[in-house]
């Protein structure tokens, strides 16, 4: 696919690129979701749900929660983190490394779960 890009771009979208803006656009629409269940908007909801449902079947499969205490459990250890204040220093290498595997809202909750 070509795609016009910031300068020093090569003008190709590689497969991370295409796990991001796929991963935004759920974002996006679970967060539209979340505000259509908060007005009881019963059939914008379903549209939503049914759009994430298409763009998630392109997705990898997301860790399982046990895949991703294990995974930060790797990590907390790797950075030498043992405290809340050390957040940041995980959150940094967790990013990364589990970039298309889970999204950064189920990250940040369990790192705090874990260096709380």
């Amino acid at each position: 696919m070509h795609l016009k890009t910031k300068s020093g771009g090569t003008g190709e979208l590689t497969e991370a690129d295409e796990m991001k803006i796929l991963q935004k656009a759920v974002k996006q629409r679970k967060d539209s979701a979340e505000i259509y269940k908060t007005q009881n908007r019963e059939d914008l909801l379903v549209k939503e749900e049914a759009e994430i449902a298409v763009i998630e079947a392109y997705l990898p499969k997301a860790m399982s929660e046990d895949e991703l205490k294990a995974a930060l459990q790797e990590i907390i250890a790797k950075v030498g983190a043992s405290a809340p204040s050390d957040m940041g220093k995980v959150m940094g290498v967790a990013t990364k490394e589990l970039a298309g595997k889970t999204d950064g809202k189920a990250i940040s909750a369990m790192v705090k779960q874990l260096l709380a």
